[in-house]
Formats: structure tokens, sequence, C-alpha cells
């Protein structure tokens, strides 16, 4: 006789009772509940997943758009623009002449070990809301700021030109070099040898 032969004359005494199919019903039926609550949660983390990575592919790609109000040439204008990440941003407006306009910029500030270091948003924007000093085709100089523009041709002496800014309880002064940059200051004028001409 095999072992095959001895096993099945052994348990062939031995009957299954009614609970035992009654107990294997209920873990079949409670298996396929869980498949479909491990199923159902799977793809909720896929989706999770995929929206998320869906997000960080548009940061990565176009950075984040959005539209803002600054002052362009003394105009109070709607932009649109858009932060890079890298220190870097674009904008497109359409001027008071209805012309499209599209212009970008960006800029690193250096770290005390000598790296560069990207400007943040925030950076970006101080650098947009600041005065800025415009050379007309005629000759003439004007200073922007805000709703201001002053015509500033006049009031150099030996290259160097001092304007005091003011708007509602905020003052700038600034110092400008003809068409050797500027620098402004919250306290005082910026001395004109701080900085080298362009």
């Amino acid at each position: 006789m095999t072992n095959k032969e001895k096993y099945k004359k052994a348990f062939s005494a031995v009957c299954p009772s009614n609970e035992f199919s009654l107990e294997v019903e209920k873990m079949k039926k409670i298996n396929r509940q869980n498949i479909f609550k491990t199923m159902a949660a799977s793809i909720a983390v896929c989706m999770i997943f995929m929206a998320s990575a869906t997000v960080a592919y548009a940061m990565d790609v176009g950075g984040i758009q959005r539209t803002i109000q600054l002052w362009i040439h003394g105009d109070c204008t709607n932009a649109t623009i858009q932060f890079d990440g890298d220190g870097t941003y674009s904008m497109e407006y359409t001027d008071a002449d209805g012309n499209e306009q599209f212009m970008g910029g960006g800029g690193v500030a250096i770290a005390d070990d000598g790296s560069e270091i990207p400007l943040s948003e925030e950076e970006l924007m101080e650098e947009l809301m600041a005065p800025d000093v415009e050379y007309e085709e005629d000759g003439s100089v004007w200073v922007y700021w805000m709703d201001q523009k002053i015509d500033i041709t006049d009031k150099f002496e030996d290259g160097v030109c001092y304007v005091k800014l003011v708007k509602g309880k905020e003052t700038l002064y600034m110092t400008v070099k003809y068409k050797g940059g500027y620098a402004t200051g919250n306290h005082k004028y910026p001395d004109p040898k701080e900085w080298s001409a362009n």
C-alpha cells in the first residue's frame, strides 16, 4: 500500500461539518470585500499621485502665472506675470496705446561664500515696484515711480542727480548717474562712488 492510499484510508472516516463550509463561504465573501476595498484604495492613491505629479510638472515647466497690478511709466497697469522659479520672470501687459508688450528679467544675490542664489518672487516684485530711470530719444531723462513721472533732464551736476521721492508716508532718496545706473535709500542719498558705471 502506498502513502497516498494510506492517507485516503485514514481520512475517509473524517467528514467536514456544515459549519466548516459556512466558514469557507464567509471567508470568500470577506476576501472579495477586502479585494474591492484594496482596489479602491489603490486607485485613489494612484489618482492622488497623478494629480500631484501633474501639479509638480506644471510648476517645473512653466512656473506659476498670475495677474498683478503695477505701475509702468506712471500708469497703473494689469500685467500677467510668470515667475519661473529660477530667479527669472516673464511679463505681458497692454500699454497706454493698446499695444501688447512683453518683458522679462531676473537676477541673483551673492551669498557670503560667493555663490549665486536666484532671487525669490518677493525680491523680483520689489525690483518691479522700484523706481525706474528712462532715457528718451529726445535726450530727456525721466524717473518713474508708482504714479509719479519726474523730468530730471536739467538736474544733473557733474553727471549725478539727486531725487527725493515721496508717496504718502514712504520716502525714497535716489541717486542717478547719467547713463551709469542709480541707487535708492530709505534714509539718505546713496553715495555715487559706491557703485561703478555700467
